[in-house]
């Protein structure tokens, strides 16, 4: 086998584009919500998207592609180290923003910052670097599951203060995934996720916000004005879209029910608008997208590249399926985006630069 130099993948490529195109009309589309509630409000989601996030994303996903994907090896520690302290920076006075009880942004004035996505980011390329150093000591439990047990309780610490569950539940999957493909035993891969599970359970025992959500899984009409609103409409709006959808930009929901129909909720325009027919073909891109990154991932020239490149596609499609699962009823409701469309100026400019890494890493592919 040989390593050569050539263009980025192209089927990965249209993927990408397919998605961002939809996304671009998609959350247009959705944003018309807030438009006819308050323009100000319009003006300012559509500058963090459209500026903040394409803007500089796109800007960002160029220097990733020239960049060999070897320096990010390089400095992972560093990377990690400022992806840790600049998601603790939220707890700052005047420097951290809430919003509705989670201290989750950075304040710069003409816009908000969301540091856990460096966060996410600064795991992955840092979890990578480590596993492809330890290489086959990772059967060890001090060079495999401890590690990530240690990285993991540094990141808990911070996220659950903010409070930031979901990042947390991501993160933790995502490490998983990473620790499966490096070669752990399955004994090891279970202990920590159990581990896992045993935590979390804990914190919804003593967090009264996370047991509201668990109880508003198990029964979607307890509270249909309260707890249970957004499910419930969010239900609604998909029922309504039918097999064929009402057409794009013609969703009802969006406009006085729906809340955050231009955020987490945007799949749920997506299935009043484009119907049944239109949803899946968003989940069959999701799909096309894991599986043709796992094949570059299992392509790349050497293990730190592979690594890097699985954990950035199962983070964005673990994001992605957590939302739209979440959306339709089948997980219980968790507040993450959805990957490449929802509202979300940081999450979208950091994952078009860990889209430009895969495409950089998908010039050395392998030839068996």
């Amino acid at each position: 086998m040989h390593t050569k130099e050539k263009k980025v993948d192209k089927f990965f490529l249209i993927i990408i584009s397919f998605l961002i195109s939809i996304g671009v009309a998609v959350f247009i589309s959705s944003s018309l919500g807030i438009l006819a509630k308050n323009e100000s409000t319009f003006y300012s989601v559509l500058f963090s998207q459209l500026v903040l996030g394409f803007g500089f994303g796109f800007i960002g996903m160029y220097f990733a592609l020239k960049i060999d994907y070897k320096f990010w090896r390089k400095y992972s520690f560093y990377i990690l180290l400022v992806s840790i302290l600049v998601t603790a920076a939220v707890f700052i006075p005047n420097l951290g923003w809430s919003h509705l009880g989670a201290k989750r942004w950075i304040d710069f004035g003409f816009t908000r910052f969301q540091p856990v996505e460096i966060l996410k980011f600064g795991f992955v390329i840092y979890f990578a670097a480590w596993l492809s150093w330890v290489k086959n000591k990772v059967q060890d439990f001090k060079f495999g599951i401890l590690p990530l047990s240690i990285l993991l309780a540094i990141i808990a610490l911070i996220l659950f203060n903010q409070p930031d569950t979901k990042s947390f539940i991501l993160i933790t999957i995502t490490g998983i995934c990473m620790l499966f493909i490096s070669g752990v035993s399955m004994k090891y891969i279970s202990l920590i996720g159990v581990g896992s599970v045993v935590l979390l359970s804990a914190l919804v025992f003593f967090t009264p916000y996370l047991q509201e959500r668990v109880k508003t899984f198990i029964n979607p009409s307890q509270d249909p004005q309260g707890s249970s609103y957004q499910i419930q409409q969010s239900l609604i709006a998909i029922g309504s879209g039918g097999i064929f959808g009402r057409g794009y930009g013609q969703s009802i929901q969006k406009f006085s029910y729906l809340p955050e129909p231009q955020g987490d909720s945007i799949f749920a325009v997506i299935g009043e608008e484009f119907g049944f027919i239109g949803s899946i073909g968003i989940i069959i891109l999701y799909l096309l997208f894991v599986l043709r990154g796992l094949r570059i991932a299992n392509n790349s020239p050497d293990l730190f590249s592979r690594l890097l490149v699985s954990g950035i596609v199962i983070l964005i499609v673990a994001q992605s399926f957590m939302n739209i699962a979440s959306i339709t009823g089948v997980f219980p409701l968790t507040g993450v985006p959805l990957v490449f469309m929802s509202h979300g100026g940081t999450s979208l400019m950091i994952d078009l630069i860990a889209i430009g890494i895969v495409l950089q890493i998908s010039k050395f592919q392998q030839k068996h």
